[in-house]
């Protein structure tokens, strides 16, 4: 049985509606950072750190397929139930007072949700947005990059300036992989590298 600090920890993680998002399609199917980040249309990058909180709390874990794809799986799959108790003996009545600052609580309360619902609807629409536009950009891209490791890597870097190691966990390659294709790029003037930090031209030429 978990004890209190546990269960608030679990709570602060599911407290993030991604998080949640994520569990949800892993009880589905184990999938990869790319997978994830397509269906779910969150950036890479954003789902590596949700991945990473959830490993650390041993509610995923990770095997890696035959092409070296870094898998995440439920390990320990989470159900709470919440359940109002009502105490021993009846409880006095609020104070005048009181009850108009519970009120004014509750109305703080459900303009702060209305303002959240209007958040998410607004977020959700540009996320559709984006998984079109990734839609559109692996469309095109086939037509200028044929291979498609490389249109990954590319999609990858349209999200962020990576580095090799975060391309690697994001696409699942290994160096051996990565190498040419991202000298690949860089050669057809389509990604640059600055350090160890790899990023998308600012320009075509």
């Amino acid at each position: 049985m978990l004890d209190p600090v546990e269960i608030a920890q679990l709570l602060d993680i599911l407290g993030n509606r991604n998080r949640r998002r994520i569990i949800e399609l892993l009880r589905q199917k184990p999938c990869f950072v790319t997978e994830i980040s397509d269906r779910l249309t969150i950036s890479p990058k954003a789902v590596i750190d949700h991945l990473q909180m959830l490993e650390e709390a041993e509610i995923l874990a990770c095997r890696m397929d035959e092409r070296r794809r870094k898998y995440y799986y439920l390990a320990n799959d989470i159900i709470i139930a919440v359940s109002r108790r009502q105490p021993a003996g009846a409880l006095p009545s609020p104070a005048v007072e009181e009850k108009k600052r519970f009120f004014r609580e509750l109305r703080t309360l459900r303009q702060m949700i209305r303002t959240r619902d209007e958040m998410l609807d607004s977020v959700e629409h540009l996320e559709r947005d984006i998984e079109r536009q990734i839609s559109s950009v692996m469309q095109q891209g086939r037509e200028i990059i044929p291979d498609d490791g490389e249109l990954r890597l590319a999609v990858a870097l349209g999200h962020y300036n990576l580095s090799k190691e975060d391309l690697a966990h994001m696409t699942g390659m290994s160096g051996a992989e990565l190498e040419p294709r991202l000298a690949s790029l860089v050669e057809k003037g389509i990604a640059d590298r600055d350090g160890d930090a790899f990023m998308l031209r600012t320009h075509a030429g």
